[in-house]
């Protein structure tokens, strides 16, 4: 029993001299080295955030506007097209005869038609046989036109230029009018279709940034601004649909990708720290700041005030200080209350720090 008081006794004997020693250690390590930089102003942006699709401008389905078997296919997927040039050509051995026995029908009525009006000029017909030769020559005519018009829709060309997409046929395949085959698609410019809150809709303009992301590393891909917003809220979803337009002149972009995307609705200066000097405790977020023995002694804590006395003047201190922060943007977070423009914030050696704790700022011209 006699044992353990005397246990007890030297456990609390060790313990104050542990205090004690913890008090004088900072005298003899002297000030911790650190880093540190001034709260600034830097702009932030209040954003929306969603995903959106592009869409190309120009994308045309190409669909046959004649019937027939397919008799050469000049395209495949990834081919680039200029307007006009041919893609596919389809049989077309029986039209062509037609059009050989109309162009002869047509050529026949012509030359009888001609004779006949001479021949009215002068006396020698009756005028009403050459209105009826001059009929069948018309007639002949129109036949010939509609015909070879059938024949030209059996060559199918490009409406515009730009990217082949996916080829739905092939060679010897039999197509009806109407079927589409293909795709041209010009990724020259796209246009993001983004669907934003209704709540923000007054706050929505043309001209407005937005941009672009990459929805696996939030990589910046393309900036652009806004180009037309829908005068309709969709009633189920509550949606506003906003368009902005974005050049694709280096192809890095496609029609029918999903991003994510964020328009800017405003950007103001705030007050900022990086991220590396924030540490968080209980929920709470804190900042080490650099201050004076004074400012310690307004603020105490838990620092032995009657050892950092004895410091040298001018000795610096590690104030840990609350901070209200807001959202994190490009490595900093906007401080809404706590700090002053202008304060010095420890960036470095935070796990070795504590507030009261003597530090010698390693950044040159630092008060």
């Amino acid at each position: 029993m006699h044992s353990g008081r005397r246990l007890a006794l030297s456990a609390l004997v060790l313990a104050g001299l542990l205090g004690a020693c913890r008090g004088s250690e900072d005298a003899q390590r002297g000030p911790l080295p650190v880093d540190v930089t001034p709260a600034q102003a830097t702009p932030f942006a209040e954003e929306v955030a969603t995903i959106s699709t592009l869409d190309a401008e120009e994308a045309v389905q190409l669909a046959a506007q004649a019937g027939g078997r397919i008799q050469e296919l000049r395209i495949r997927q990834g081919d680039r097209v200029k307007p006009g040039q041919l893609l596919v050509v389809l049989d077309q051995a029986q039209l062509q005869a037609q059009v050989t026995s109309l162009r002869a029908a047509r050529a026949k009525n012509e030359l009888n038609y001609r004779r006949f009006e001479f021949l009215a000029r002068v006396g020698a017909a009756s005028v009403i046989q050459r209105d009826e030769l001059r009929q069948n020559y018309v007639e002949a005519t129109a036949a010939l036109k509609a015909t070879e018009a059938d024949l030209a829709y059996k060559d199918l060309r490009s409406p515009i230029g730009g990217v082949i997409g996916d080829v739905k046929v092939k060679l010897g395949d039999v197509i009806r009018a109407g079927d589409p085959f293909t795709t041209v698609i010009r990724n020259g410019v796209l246009m993001a279709r983004i669907e934003v809150p209704a709540s923000v809709r007054n706050r929505l303009r043309p001209g407005l940034s937005v941009i672009l992301e990459d929805p696996g590393t939030s990589n910046p891909l393309a900036r652009g601004v806004v180009d037309s917003i829908d005068p309709s809220v969709k009633a189920g979803s509550q949606v506003l649909l906003v368009k902005a337009g974005f050049d694709n002149t280096d192809g890095a972009l496609r029609n029918g990708l999903r991003v994510r995307t964020r328009v800017v609705l405003d950007q103001r200066n705030l007050l900022s720290v990086p991220v590396g000097a924030v540490t968080q405790s209980s929920g709470q977020s804190y900042v080490y700041r650099l201050g004076t023995l004074a400012e310690l002694e307004r603020e105490p804590g838990q620092a032995r005030l009657d050892r950092l006395r004895k410091l040298p003047p001018g000795t610096r201190f590690a104030l840990q200080t609350r901070v209200t922060l807001g959202q994190l943007q490009n490595g900093r977070y906007p401080v809404l209350s706590g700090l002053t423009p202008g304060a010095a914030v420890i960036t470095s050696n935070l796990l070795n720090l504590r507030h009261g704790l003597p530090v010698q700022p390693a950044n040159s011209g630092v008060r």
